[in-house]
């Protein structure tokens, strides 16, 4: 198989396995938004969110299915070529990295860099999607709604493009869409390079040579590698998403007080509510990001190899 079908098979097998993931966990990954960027405390603004089982029979009282898959689809459509270029870019920054130090296998340092730079250059990409995501999650959900200022109406009503324009035209261009980007960066290079790491650290353990392929508890070894994996990381790197949601709605009435950066809003946060007020939302985030990963570990390998084994079975002369 040439390499450039193997990039173009990853390209594709990481795309699916980020919409599959992130379907999955939707109704979760709504409420982990909600929870980090709502007041602290019971509000006249009206904090009606609390723990996750209450949230979200809530959700679905007040919107229904619909409610679970509010922002599903801007979320889709970011993560397709968000997690197509971070596998893709992983692969390639490994091959970049083996060339230039010419070691096989990489070292660990080499590893966590290779996942930095596909994490980095995945958000640089997709993160306008990510911002407008959020401000769609949120705008429905009633957070705000009490103090009357932050989302109208007629924003819990608007899809992916028009809120897309309203941040656009009333948030200063490109670069309100970019609002929070370097936060987000910083906190996913480590996250993303964990995660890889992790992941392929626990296969030599959890899934040894020896196992055959076959085996009936293979999908649920990869599966559980995944998990840890991500649960792992999510401890290190969750105070940078909440720094990234924050900065992603500062300003906006009845969400968040204006910041002047990242840096400025951590002390923010910590001054009003202390140290914990960085893993508002972690108990949600774990319960969401440790299937999530897996999930999209193992579509990643399924779909790939599945394309790799097609392939070669359609490239024999006998192949129709």
């Amino acid at each position: 198989m040439s390499e450039n079908q193997v990039v173009v098979d990853t390209f594709i097998a990481g795309g699916l396995a980020g919409a599959a993931s992130r379907t999955v966990v939707s109704p979760l990954e709504r409420l982990k938004i909600i929870l980090q960027v709502q007041a602290a405390g019971k509000t006249a603004s009206g904090q009606a969110y609390g723990s996750i089982w209450s949230s979200l029979v809530r959700m679905w009282k007040e919107e229904g299915f619909r409610g679970f898959m509010k922002g599903n689809g801007i979320n889709v459509v970011r993560i397709l070529p968000y997690s197509a270029l971070q596998f893709t870019s992983y692969a390639g920054f490994k091959s970049l990295l083996r060339d230039v130090s010419g070691s096989d296998p990489l070292s660990t340092p080499l590893r966590l860099t290779a996942g930095a730079g596909a994490g980095i250059l995945a958000v640089i990409a997709t993160y306008p999607l990510d911002l407008v995501r959020a401000r769609l999650s949120i705008a429905t959900a009633n957070v705000a709604a009490h103090g009357g200022a932050a989302f109208s109406r007629e924003d819990g009503r608007l899809g992916m493009v028009g809120m897309t324009r309203k941040v656009y035209r009333t948030e200063g261009g490109i670069r309100g869409l970019y609002r929070g980007c370097w936060a987000t960066a910083v906190g996913v290079a480590p996250y993303v390079s964990l995660n890889f790491y992790i992941y392929e650290s626990l296969k030599a353990y959890i899934l040894p040579p020896t196992l055959h392929a076959d085996a009936p508890e293979l999908a649920a070894r990869k599966l559980v590698c995944g998990g840890l994996a991500g649960g792992t990381s999510l401890l290190f790197t969750h105070p940078f998403d909440v720094l990234r949601r924050k900065l992603q709605v500062a300003g906006l009435s009845g969400m968040s007080p204006e910041y002047t950066g990242a840096v400025d809003a951590m002390r923010k946060i910590v001054r009003a509510e202390g140290w914990k007020g960085m893993y508002r939302g972690l108990v949600p985030n774990l319960v969401k990001v440790m299937p999530s990963i897996a999930v999209s570990f193992y579509t990643f390998e399924t779909v790939r190899d599945g394309l790799a084994a097609w392939q070669g079975w359609a490239d024999e002369p006998d192949a129709v």
